[in-house]
């Protein structure tokens, strides 16, 4: 079975026998599947009538547990956001009724973000549909080869992961 990075890896061994092109049959692979998954997503979260950046933040909110709330630092933390950003991210969810701010009781200057019932049900709705997608991605391999795969991922993840 061959797909397109064995054309790409076999052009380059052609045109350049002096470099080891090893490296592009992992992560060219990667890098590609990563383009299939972005594709993927969008498309679950577009059948619950969300964005990425809007499922990023509402599924921030629902692992965090009843009450579902957590401020805009924690946030930030979680999706990787500026402040500004997650301010007109917040504001634009709050416009649409999945959020609403309340005030913190531990700082009289500061808000918490909550999760309203319908921003709740949008989140588990979309998480449902994201992994029945991600599920048919994976269709090929045996749960011993994902579970071996993610393996792998996460070794090449970590130190990324743990530099930031």
């Amino acid at each position: 079975m061959e797909d397109e990075v064995d054309r790409l890896v076999a052009a380059w061994r052609r045109e350049r026998p002096d470099l080891d092109v090893g490296p592009l049959e992992v992560l060219s692979r990667v890098s590609r599947l990563a383009r299939h998954l972005d594709r993927a997503r969008r498309t679950a979260f577009a059948e619950h009538g969300l964005e990425p950046w809007e499922f990023d933040v509402l599924t921030a909110l629902r692992r965090a547990g009843s009450p579902y709330q957590l401020s805009p630092g924690q946030l930030l933390t979680q999706t990787l956001v500026t402040s500004g950003t997650m301010t007109n991210r917040i504001d634009r969810l709050t416009g649409k009724g999945l959020v609403k701010r309340l005030p913190d009781p531990d700082d009289r200057r500061g808000v918490l973000v909550r999760l309203t019932d319908d921003g709740r049900d949008r989140a588990d709705q979309a998480l449902a549909g994201l992994l029945a997608h991600e599920r048919a991605l994976l269709a090929e391999l045996s749960p011993d080869q994902q579970h071996d795969l993610a393996a792998l991922l996460r070794q090449l993840v970590a130190p990324f992961d743990s530099a930031g």
